[in-house]
């Protein structure tokens, strides 16, 4: 791990909870449910795609992240806060939550890989926190660290809950706690987690306070409290929050000319309507996602049909009218945003970093309910495209909107028209920071005596099965090549059902409903062997599922096939009408002026192309590329032209300059 600048907070690591008696709490399933993920600590990725980055963003983007929260003040203002340090506090009013978010992924990071240097900076910085805690519990650097009234967090704790974002920061405290005490075993993280719960539990219900967060993240933090703790208050307080949007709570309105007037519009952060009647995705894209990953938590923790059919109904409207090839959602920049149905122009699309992270939590939280791969199939289209691309390679590099067409000039990311280091509003580091570490936990899933194989890449991992212990190696180089190798090996012979998820583009469906399709059908074949052999297999929910008696080292090899594909968009997308996309497996491909002479922005790619695959393993830390040659005359080959495709995800890692995913048919 790189070095850790750690300035004055080091005197303090001495008081942090270096020795403690184990917090004794129980540790409860949510067996509502129907599937139980396997934790990422429980699975040791080691192939050439994946294992790079987590140890990049654990030696890079999370001393990175840490350097710039150091450097930008937002340290400082716990201790502002706590009374060890002077000063007025620094930034916007949510900072505290870059810290958290940093310090969730750090955690995950020892869990995996214990690091002395990195533990006791985390100490140092629950010291400030603890320190910055007022005495009921309540904690909030932008109110107790300013002597003025910072704007947006109101005269008063709570008056202004649909901008202050107070509930917002709190959410992501729980998740760093639980993720260092689940690391280390040390509690006063967590205390300070419970303490803050505590005091909302005591101030908000149907007879106390009433009200909800305007950026909605407090209900997955107070799902996941409750997991750990097993006190219901949590859970009934995620819910309430939930089931309070859209009633009539009066939200603060601001004038014309005001920085917060866009919350005037209740729209913006899913108020408009109950949470159960919300038919549309609307208003700001990440809070969206959150709210839906809260209120899917919340359909299986209650079995609620009401809110499983909001989500149902949400899920549909989002996939099948408003996400992008990529995964990515929200259509617009303004006021970071979905657009309207089929809206999804590319120059000027948003898609947050953010929003696709949280899209990842929502969809996995969705097959976790129905056990169907038609959510890892969204799930991983936004994880190879729509949230790799928000990173660079080196780590330390990243983008908030990710647009799937640039010119290079427009100044898209936040003033730049490349990777920036770091943002005033810089929320994408560090969720990038807390998810990268947690990817092996999406690999696995089980039930009883079923074993689920969602994600492929080559790693080791030990599950529980029906109290029985289960090794499983996978060997693979996919995303390039879509050869998996899978070895099973039970501690005895026993038998359950192994369910390997076929993607849905290896049978014609790029994602599911209509908003995508392939321009040409495919039959090539899936082969599965057993040991070398063909195996019966059934085919449910996605999944190809072996029923049978596995013994130790019982071979599984799956052939994924992978020719190049074009897409073309639904009619109603006016921005892709005429226009063709490439992908290869799991990943979107893009053009980018650096490969291809004369630019991209208007260039034409024939529906008779050749498209060829080769790999770089010079280019880009390693890559495919889809070389497309054509004539671009009808009288033959002799004005020959070839175009250069890379993955979408490593885009603008060379050179600033044109880009695009779609591009004109003939």
């Amino acid at each position: 791990m790189k070095k850790i600048n750690l300035p004055w907070l080091l005197g303090f690591v001495w008081l942090a909870d270096s020795v403690l008696v184990p917090f004794q709490i129980s540790f409860a399933q949510l067996t509502e449910y129907s599937i139980i993920p396997v934790r990422f600590t429980q699975v040791r990725v080691n192939d050439g795609f994946w294992a790079p980055k987590i140890e990049t963003n654990r030696t890079v983007t999370i001393p990175a992240a840490f350097k710039q929260c150091e450097i930008t003040g937002r340290l400082d203002n716990f201790a502002i806060a706590g009374g060890l340090k002077q000063g007025t506090y620094k930034g916007e009013r949510y900072n505290d939550t870059d810290v958290y978010k940093t310090m969730e992924g750090a955690a995950y990071s020892l869990a995996v890989h214990p690091d002395a240097q990195l533990e006791a900076y985390l100490d140092s910085l629950i010291f400030l926190i603890s320190a910055a805690q007022e005495d009921d519990g309540y904690l909030f650097t932008a109110r107790t660290a300013q002597p003025r009234v910072l704007g947006g967090i109101g005269e008063k704790r709570w008056s202004e809950l649909g901008v202050s974002h107070e509930l917002y920061c709190a959410g992501h405290i729980y998740e760093a706690a639980i993720a260092y005490y689940q690391a280390t075993g040390k509690r006063t993280f967590l205390d300070i987690a419970i303490k803050n719960a505590d005091l909302l539990v005591r101030t908000f219900g149907p007879d106390k306070l009433r009200g909800f967060p305007g950026h909605q993240e407090i209900e997955l933090g107070l799902v996941k409290l409750y997991r750990v703790t097993g006190k219901e208050g949590y859970l009934k307080l995620a819910k309430y929050f939930l089931d309070q949007r859209g009633k009539d709570i009066k939200l603060t309105q601001y004038p014309p000319n005001s920085r917060f007037a866009i919350y005037n519009d209740p729209e913006q952060i899913q108020a408009h309507k109950p949470v159960l009647k919300q038919e549309e995705a609307v208003g700001h894209a990440v809070r969206m996602m959150y709210m839906l990953s809260g209120m899917t938590d919340v359909a299986a923790l209650y079995n609620d049909s009401d809110y499983k059919n909001a989500v149902n109904r949400l899920w549909e409207n989002i996939v099948y009218k408003k996400m992008y090839l990529t995964g990515g959602v929200g259509a617009r920049s303004d006021r970071e945003r979905f657009g309207d149905n089929y809206e999804l122009p590319n120059l000027t699309a948003y898609n947050e970093t953010c929003a696709a992270i949280g899209n990842i939590f929502w969809n996995y939280r969705m097959f976790l309910l129905y056990s169907d791969s038609r959510y890892i199939d969204v799930m991983e289209r936004v994880l190879y495209n729509g949230f790799l691309s928000g990173v660079s390679l080196s780590g330390d590099k990243f983008f908030y909107p990710n647009p799937l067409e640039s010119n290079g000039r427009n100044r898209f990311n936040k003033g730049s028209a490349t990777r920036q280091e770091w943002f005033g509003v810089a929320c994408c580091p560090g969720n990038v920071a807390r998810f990268m570490p947690a990817v092996p936990g999406y690999i696995y899933a089980n039930k009883k005596d079923t074993l689920y194989v969602n994600l492929f890449m080559s790693n080791k991992a030990s599950i529980v099965l029906a109290n029985d212990s289960v090794l499983i190696e996978q060997k693979t180089r996919y995303p390039w090549d879509g050869t998996i190798g899978i070895t099973i090996s039970p501690d005895t012979s026993r038998k359950f059902a192994l369910c390997i998820r076929i993607p849905g583009w290896t049978h014609n469906q790029p994602v599911p409903g209509d908003l995508y399709r392939y321009l040409d059908t495919k039959d090539d074949k899936i082969q599965v062997l057993l040991n070398g052999k063909n195996v019966e297999y059934t085919m449910k929910n996605g999944y190809a599922v072996i029923f049978r008696n596995w013994n130790k080292n019982d071979e599984i090899r799956v052939a994924l096939p992978m020719p190049v594909r074009r897409i073309i968009a639904h009619p109603a997308v006016k921005d892709d009408v005429e226009k063709v996309a490439l992908e290869r497996g799991p990943l979107v491909y893009c053009f980018e002026g650096i490969d291809n002479e004369n630019g991209v922005l208007n260039r034409i790619l024939p529906d008779n192309a050749d498209l060829t695959v080769e790999y770089r393993p010079d280019l880009l830390g390693g890559v495919a590329v889809i070389k497309a040659a054509f004539s671009d005359t009808p009288e033959g080959n002799q004005h020959r032209q070839t175009l250069t495709a890379i993955p979408y995800y490593a885009w603008s890692n060379r050179s600033t300059g044109e880009m695009a995913v779609w591009l004109k048919r003939r």
